[in-house]
């Protein structure tokens, strides 16, 4: 089976990773956009199996958590009229649980906006994090039963509620947003340290995956097509903004500022690893394939 030269993977990987669409990438580096849908799928699955395994035993103390919009196929309120369906089309939301002291992407979820997706994200972030933590959401009340499901009382948790007005920019367009006129902060459960209740490192993450994934970019066609690849390329962000990429106020990676790395990771390496988890072909395996090839 004939494979790109892993110099020329990581390569599309980082281009993913940089804002870059995946028909650029294919123009970019002179390859098949079928070459690129597949590496996708491949990295994603290894990402998240990295991730899953290597970011536990996080000693964390306050995580900031929130959701990212974007839309698979069509919005929502398009959905019923699209000619062609697709499994998972309309709003996709990404949730997120940011480290604030030190970065860390430590659990992402693709999904929806409802009770059970929460339960699975907060399931997925308590069983990663081994310390007591203060936690701050934002007011979205599916998190309530979730963290309590999740946490019991044994987290300091508080929602921060934010108040928004008319804009008075709104007339200039009907893409302009909302004004916030004040925030509310909520103790929802244990001793939080209201000083620390903020979701800004949260939104300011969530801001940086959004400019640095094409499908995420409002206002294109470059949205998600698929719901697994949209899964896929989040799987992939995670891996580059948590070990590869360099954090500037840090000046290491996330993994390494949470103990959980000591070297920054190269895409060459996810490629390498991505080929030793690829099961050799077995003997005569080509033979048949040209004889199915020519029937």
């Amino acid at each position: 089976m004939n494979k790109l030269h892993v110099a020329t993977r990581a390569k599309i990987l980082s281009m993913l990773c940089e804002g870059a669409s995946m028909r650029s990438v294919s123009r970019l580096t002179d390859t098949s956009i079928n070459t690129v849908s597949k590496l996708l799928e491949d990295a994603g699955r290894i990402c998240a199996g990295f991730h899953d395994v290597k970011v536990r035993g996080v000693k964390a103390r306050h995580v900031q958590v929130d959701e990212l919009w974007s839309f698979t196929g069509a919005k929502q309120k398009n959905v019923a009229a699209m000619k062609n369906p697709i499994d998972g089309a309309g709003d996709t939301w990404t949730w997120t649980a940011i480290e604030a002291d030190t970065k860390l992407l430590i659990s992402h979820f693709v999904g929806g906006r409802d009770g059970e997706c929460a339960k699975w994200f907060i399931d997925d972030m308590a069983l990663r994090i081994v310390t007591r933590i203060q936690l701050t959401s934002d007011g979205h009340r599916a998190y309530l039963v979730a963290v309590e499901g999740a946490f019991g009382a044994d987290i300091d948790y508080a929602m921060l509620n934010k108040i928004y007005g008319a804009s008075p920019e709104s007339a200039k367009g009907r893409y302009s947003p909302a004004e916030c006129i004040g925030c509310r902060k909520e103790r929802i459960e244990g001793s939080p340290n209201m000083a620390h209740v903020s979701t800004s490192y949260a939104e300011r993450a969530n801001l940086t995956m959004r400019m640095h994934n094409r499908r995420f970019t409002r206002l294109t066609n470059a949205f998600s097509k698929k719901f697994v690849n949209h899964a896929h390329m989040v799987a992939i962000y995670a891996v580059w903004y948590n070990w590869l990429r360099i954090h500037k106020t840090l000046r290491i990676t996330p993994a390494m500022a949470a103990g959980l790395s000591e070297t920054v990771v190269d895409w060459a390496d996810i490629v390498e690893a991505m080929d030793a988890d690829t099961p050799a072909p077995k003997r005569g395996h080509y033979k048949k394939r040209a004889e199915e090839i020519s029937k």
